[in-house]
């Protein structure tokens, strides 16, 4: 009959409040210069950008033509 060795060996971990805590230091950013960003990168940020300016555009639509605005416009 086999044997079965138990390995286990827990693992205490301390946790700590974020409001506690000791506040860390921060990255700067300063002396970045502007991220290179290939054609395939510039074109789907693009088309997102166009994206969300036409559902904005749409929002705003519905927004007034709930209000009744758009009613008297047309």
């Amino acid at each position: 009959m086999a044997t079965m060795h138990n390995s286990y060996s827990p693992e205490c971990f301390r946790v700590v409040h974020p409001l506690r805590d000791v506040p860390e230091q921060k990255c700067s950013s300063d002396g970045l210069g502007p991220i290179a960003m290939t054609r395939p990168v510039r074109i789907s940020l693009t088309v997102l950008r166009g994206y969300l300016i036409v559902m904005t555009l749409m929002l705003g639509y519905h927004v007034l033509d709930m209000a009744g605005v758009v009613h008297v416009l047309r």
